[in-house]
């Protein structure tokens, strides 16, 4: 057993369990434990928190530039090429950092993963904020991409293996918290581009970008400054590597679990669970990943590409409904989020304990096509009336993206996999999606110049193809022991 897998980095603080003691043998001991245990575990709380808030900086890094792009092309005189490289430099980074950072999460653990990634995120604003050319900042730019794809497949392996299985709070509601920090995410970004809007002197304003790319760095170093405090190693995981010792270390630490090693403990298992390779990648087309892994990345792909035309063209279609200044679309943008997309997102993590993710996302996919039908009906809108109703089928589009496939692509990415598959799962997963945005957002203007709001017509056939997938492949993720595939 190589160093990178043999130690278990355990927070410094934690409670003393008092309880019963829980005798581990295995690491399905070890799954079972947290799984199925009642008792308070405030450390994997703040586990799960400091999770979450690696999906924060991802979406905030993602949208910083959204509203900077045209101060960066003035101030660095780029071509349109030019300005291309700049923006896409950061999804490309995270198609290739999803792809890499899926498979070290499997196999160096989750801890130093997450921990490494902050690195890239705090470097890579600095050196945005501080960029003297196009070239340094599509660099920046691309290795902040890299820290954004490799971040998602070690936050959804947090927030699965540090929560229960059944009940409020379980597993698929913790991975959903995903979908409503993304929301806020950029629901910020847009508050702080308005904020240093209206405070940076009219002279200054060629310093709005690049303040809005280096404060990302401010959360990244909060993470870093606590994280021995309370993060530790996933406690499945450090087992699964045959620690058990460190796993009992984590699960009185942050569980409050009296867990003890046995003595005759099978330290060395004689069936060891399946061990982090690249040829992993191949097991999720084999056997019942197959179809697990076709649900899972035709849903994020179809909710990725409707999501980002709708979302990241609201400014521009809602100008098309009614002429109005920046400010006000910028506004109105903000509501919609926050009201439709956000609340959805927050029922979907109260409900799906109860509801489940796939019906969820039924639901979720029906209400976007019940919109885009509607916006494609509608067309551009004749009056105030008709403005009113295209603008509450943007809502309605948002709502059901936050209560459906935008919390539960995730959920079914993060919960068809075991421990051993769970980090190539997200990853594969998120590279596809990640190509999926990058199409999008290149696509979409060119259709709106050809379609104009027949648009709607096209981009209606994504959530169509993620609600005939589910219907092909009925899983529920939610509730599922699929940890426990790793010792059958």
């Amino acid at each position: 057993m190589s160093d990178l897998t043999s130690s278990a980095h355990v927070a410094q603080a934690g409670s003393t369990p008092q309880g019963e003691t829980q005798w581990i043998s295995s690491a399905a001991d070890v799954s079972r434990l947290v799984n199925h245990s009642h008792t308070s575990r405030s450390n994997a709380r703040i586990v799960i928190a400091i999770a979450l808030g690696g999906v924060f900086l991802d979406a905030y890094d993602l949208g910083a530039l959204a509203f900077g792009m045209k101060d960066v092309t003035r101030e660095f005189n780029l071509t349109p090429a030019g300005a291309g490289m700049v923006a896409s430099a950061i999804t490309f980074g995270a198609i290739i950092g999803a792809l890499i950072g899926g498979y070290l999460t499997d196999k160096i653990g989750r801890y130093r993963v997450f921990m490494a990634d902050m690195f890239f995120f705090v470097v890579a604003a600095l050196a945005c904020a501080f960029a003297p050319n196009e070239y340094v900042l599509t660099g920046a730019r691309f290795v902040m991409g890299l820290g954004v794809g490799i971040d998602l497949p070690v936050a959804m392996a947090f927030l699965a293996e540090f929560s229960k299985l059944r009940g409020q709070g379980n597993k698929a509601a913790s991975v959903a918290m995903w979908c409503p920090t993304w929301y806020a995410a950029i629901s910020i970004s847009y508050l702080l581009v308005l904020l240093l809007y209206a405070v940076l002197p009219e002279s200054h304003t060629d310093w709005l970008w690049r303040l809005i790319l280096g404060f990302g760095a401010v959360p990244a170093l909060l993470i870093i400054a606590i994280r021995s405090r309370y993060m530790s190693e996933s406690p499945v995981w450090a087992a699964n590597q045959g620690n058990l010792h460190g796993a009992a270390d984590i699960l009185r630490s942050a569980y409050n679990i009296n867990a003890q090693v046995a003595e005759d403990a099978a330290l060395h298992q004689a069936q060891p669970v399946r061990k982090a390779s690249w040829r992993n990648y191949g097991a999720l087309l084999q056997g019942v990943y197959r179809r697990r892994t076709l649900l899972a990345t035709v849903t994020s792909i179809a909710s990725s590409f409707a999501y980002n035309a709708v979302a990241f063209g609201l400014p521009v279609i809602i100008s098309s409904f009614l002429a109005q200044s920046m400010l006000t679309t910028i506004l109105v943008s903000l509501a919609l989020n926050l009201l439709f997309a956000f609340v959805g997102g927050l029922l979907a993590v109260r409900l799906v304990p109860r509801l489940g993710a796939w019906k969820m996302s039924v639901a979720g996919y029906s209400c976007q096509c019940i919109a885009l039908l509607g916006l494609a009906l509608i067309g551009r809108p004749e009056g105030g009336e008709q403005a009113a109703v295209a603008i509450a089928m943007l809502a309605l589009f948002l709502f059901g993206q936050g209560f459906g496939p935008g919390s539960h692509t995730m959920t079914f990415a993060s919960l068809s996999y075991p421990t051993s598959l769970r980090g190539i799962g997200v990853g594969f997963n998120q590279t596809l999606m990640r190509g999926s945005s990058t199409v999008s957002l290149f696509v979409f203007p060119l259709l709106v110049a050809a379609f104009g709001t027949g648009v709607f017509w096209v981009i209606l056939l994504a959530p169509l193809a993620g609600l005939l997938a589910l219907l092909t492949i009925r899983w529920e993720p939610s509730g599922y022991d699929v940890d426990a595939e790793d010792f059958h």
